[in-house]
């Protein structure tokens, strides 16, 4: 069965899907994504992230080109002839086509493209033997809070990941404080057991699971920071773990070349990624 993508008003095969060369988006990178995880057939977390796309939109000053719920049919048609089960929902909007010029154009309307891809095969070790994470400089632009598609910084942190053998990039601004990854929000557990990460301003962008097990950490009454933290506190904390929307909440190990704690997955770790996976499916019972 062909992979259905949703172009600009029409559903067509993945492979004959196309946007104009003078889409904005392919000359200048002028647009914002998001994805949506998708568990048991049903979309997770989907208010959040249209809130978070409809923002992105109009920071960018890019005109909404649907209501949420034309968004909504859009991404259950998508689900359908698609027969997504477990996956996730891209979604890419871009300012549209008009002649290369940087300003904007005076009228426009936007390239909108929605493909559903399944999921990777769910490898257990990553959860029973955690993930070793790298450290790069920060070298990204100062509106990281915005879900743009230009991503060549987060890119070349990821590829640089993978050389290492490692799982992900810690990015590390001129302060000494890890920011984010390349593709995911970072945490850190003091030996307190006081739970840290980067509060969502414009250094960051607010990671639609971040919001959840944020919500779950109140939830479970444990200590919580949104505040800055250092490397140098990262690499004597007793746990650390990053989340993001297609690997939920993964427990980091190493950083660099030292041990996170004892080296292992630790416990709050453990328990968070397993109240995340309740709260998923709790999502599935609700619809």
């Amino acid at each position: 069965m062909p992979r259905i993508a949703y172009v600009n008003g029409r559903y067509l095969p993945r492979d004959q899907g196309a946007v104009s060369i003078e889409d904005r988006g392919y000359q200048f990178a002028d647009g914002i994504y998001e994805v949506i995880w998708v568990r048991g057939g049903r979309i997770i977390d989907l208010e959040g992230h249209m809130e978070r796309l409809e923002r992105s939109l109009d920071e960018l000053s890019i005109k909404r080109p649907f209501a949420r719920s034309v968004f909504a049919v859009i991404l259950a048609q998508c689900l359908r002839r698609n027969r997504l089960a477990d996956g996730y929902l891209y979604i890419q909007v871009s300012r549209g086509v008009a002649p290369r010029n940087h300003v904007y154009p005076d009228h426009g309307r936007a390239s909108v493209v929605v493909t559903a891809s399944r999921a990777r095969p769910y490898d257990p070790k990553v959860m029973e033997k955690g993930v070793r994470v790298i450290t790069i400089p920060d070298i990204r632009w100062q509106r990281c809070d915005i879900k743009a598609i230009a991503l060549l910084p987060n890119v070349m942190g990821k590829q640089r990941a993978k050389e290492a053998g490692a799982f992900e990039a810690w990015q590390i601004n001129a302060l000494g404080e890890v920011t984010e990854g390349s593709v995911s929000n970072a945490w850190i557990i003091t030996h307190e057991g006081e739970i840290i990460t980067h509060p969502a301003n414009n250094s960051i962008l607010s990671g639609i699971t971040r919001r959840a097990v944020l919500a779950l950490v109140r939830e479970q009454g444990l200590k919580l920071a949104e505040r800055p933290f250092t490397l140098e506190e990262a690499l004597v904390a007793d746990e650390a773990f990053l989340t993001g929307t297609t690997n939920f909440i993964v427990p980091i190990v190493k950083i660099d070349k030292t041990p996170v704690g004892n080296g292992k997955p630790g416990p709050v770790t453990l328990d968070l990624h397993q109240a995340y996976l309740t709260y998923m499916d709790k999502q599935n019972e609700g619809c």
